[in-house]
């Protein structure tokens, strides 16, 4: 009953992506919402007008929702409930995450490390091997990560292959339902990533790939990352937005610099002197950045035996950070810096400290969570 109110009310999602979003976690549930659709006001005082009537005139979608959920049991297609356990935690946190998923895979969407890699669809042969060595790279510096795209020509499609290629699993983003592949000659390749990574879409099948489509699953690329990799950009494009929407959720962007006579570099060069994104030049530069390689020295440290009983005593410093998370758990870095009052540059260090000997733990989205 759930996963059938969650796909009539994702008939709405199209003119109401925050306001739908923002019912949904205030009832708890798509069945919730339908109970109380002639009363909505009384969840959300502040409904528009234009969401309370559709509400009222949803069961004309229901016949539709059937046939949806029909479809999708016969082909294992999962659906994924913003309450469901299985839905990507970060992306439940952005205010206009869909509400329903449609997925079809094997990744753990929830996975310690999750990136985007993206950019032009006219990808060079400079772009290609970036990618390529980055992947490579990647896979010996963090073999656990997960890296999304949006299946597209160019830079997507070179992603997808690229991780593929080196025992990485990857998600492909659809701009369409799950019944269709589009562009149609990378359908083997998504074929291989379900059994290697997976398809997610907000789309009910018969979704057609219109331009807005395209536009509106960048969030979703976005949103499941702790960070986005432009890889190939001219000055305007597809990936400039899914930078600028990974800034608008707090994530982390990074771009590889170009040649200035390259077209589609300038997106790029400009993003890295606007301060829109940091520069890397590796898979080495990215795990630096973003304390990754910590997590690493971590899995090794405790490996070799590492517990938390070789650790009896707290510093001062590490003392703070414990005292911080027992009022507010679950706080991201820069956010802990400021009410343990000490500096990034510093707490990366004593974080990791306290990891070893077992006081606290990394969640998704750059997240400590306190375990003593």
């Amino acid at each position: 009953m759930e996963s059938l109110n969650a796909i009539l009310l994702t008939r709405l999602t199209r003119f109401h992506l925050t306001e739908l979003a923002e019912l949904y976690r205030r009832a708890g549930s798509a069945t919730a919402v339908i109970e109380h659709k002639r009363d909505i006001r009384e969840i959300l005082p502040d409904a528009s007008r234009h969401l309370m009537q559709a509400l009222k005139d949803i069961d004309n979608f229901r016949d539709r929702a059937e046939q949806e959920l029909e479809y999708d049991q016969k082909h294992n297609i999962q659906l994924l409930c913003m309450n469901d356990e299985r839905y990507p935690q970060r992306l439940r946190e952005c205010p206009d995450a869909p509400i329903l998923l449609y997925y079809l895979g094997n990744a753990d969407l929830n996975c310690r490390h999750i990136i985007n890699i993206i950019g032009t669809r006219h990808c060079t042969t400079y772009g290609q091997d970036i990618i390529h060595s980055f992947a490579r790279e990647l896979k010996t510096l963090c073999p656990d990560v997960l890296i999304f795209s949006g299946l597209a020509y160019g830079v997507d499609i070179h992603a997808h292959r690229a991780a593929l290629q080196n025992g990485l699993e990857t998600i492909g983003v659809l701009a369409h339902g799950l019944d269709d592949i589009y562009p149609r000659g990378h359908r083997d390749t998504a074929s291989q990533m379900t059994k290697q990574g997976g398809l997610l879409t907000e789309y009910t099948t018969h979704t057609q790939p219109v331009a807005r489509n395209f536009v509106q699953r960048n969030r979703i690329v976005a949103g499941c990352s702790d960070a986005t990799i432009l890889v190939e950009s001219a000055s305007k494009g597809g990936g400039l937005i899914t930078c600028s929407i990974a800034r608008s959720y707090g994530r982390e962007v990074f771009a590889f610099p170009g040649s200035v006579h390259s077209d589609y570099s300038e997106g790029c060069n400009n993003l890295i002197r606007d301060n829109g994104a940091s520069l890397i030049t590796s898979a080495t530069d990215f795990v630096k950045a973003m304390g990754w390689d910590d997590d690493i020295r971590l899995e090794q440290a405790q490996q070799r035996g590492i517990e938390r009983n070789l650790f009896p005593n707290l510093s001062s410093e590490e003392e703070s950070i414990v005292r911080v998370l027992s009022k507010n758990n679950d706080l991201q870095i820069n956010l802990l810096s400021v009410q343990a009052n000490i500096p990034i540059s510093q707490l990366t260090g004593i974080l990791f400290t306290l990891e070893m000997k077992g006081v606290i733990k990394a969640m998704a989205g750059g997240c400590y969570h306190l375990l003593a």
